[in-house]
């Protein structure tokens, strides 16, 4: 049996259609006999509707309110996942940055994490179920929600691995494999076959 971390973006999330594609994914993981952690990025686009809506706000949104609205998308992908895994007889649940919690330092928009609590995490993957956690946010020493800067779940997920002393962190993604750049942006982008 290992102990597994399994990061899901925004784009492999992106519909209902793909979140039930990511949770046969993850029930294939987990009935291979692995504990499985889980990380999800909000559905694509639900971040930048979020920020925009802020800029529709103030062009200087505060930042603390800022994290609180912005890590509201990778709030509902936590819950629409754990539903979906359910959905397939497996034991899921999800669990916010706050709720672990995931500890950062107070700089709103861009915090670092400190310390991740993991006993409650050890002891529910330990009895067979699936955690499905927030990449992207935590909260700071005053209680208040912070967010990692865009990018941050991915390196939620390698926080996860490191403090939960997983066996890998893997990095799901939509494309085929690793390109010279992004394929989406440049027609020419080339697929790397080996690194």
């Amino acid at each position: 049996m290992k102990r597994l971390t399994l990061k899901f973006g925004g784009t492999s999330v992106g519909s209902i259609e793909k979140i039930e594609k990511v949770a046969k994914i993850i029930k294939k993981r987990h009935d291979e006999g692995n504990e499985i952690i889980v990380i999800v990025s909000a559905m694509a686009g639900v971040t930048n509707d979020l920020v925009n809506k802020s800029k529709s706000i103030s062009k200087n949104f505060d930042p603390s309110e800022h994290d609180v609205l912005v890590s509201a998308g990778e709030q509902i992908s936590c819950s629409l996942l754990s539903g979906a895994i359910i959905k397939l007889g497996v034991k899921a649940r999800s669990w916010m940055g706050w709720q672990l919690p995931i500890v950062t330092d107070n700089n709103h928009t861009a915090s670092r994490i400190i310390k991740i609590k993991t006993d409650e995490i050890i002891k529910y993957i330990s009895d067979g179920g699936v955690a499905v956690i927030p990449g992207f946010q935590g909260i700071s020493s005053e209680y208040r929600i912070t967010t990692l800067g865009r990018g941050g779940s991915d390196l939620s997920a390698v926080a996860i691995a490191k403090f939960f002393k997983t066996d890998s962190c893997e990095i799901y993604t939509d494309v085929a494999g690793v390109f010279t750049t992004d394929p989406s942006i440049h027609k020419k982008a080339k697929k790397i076959d080996k690194i």
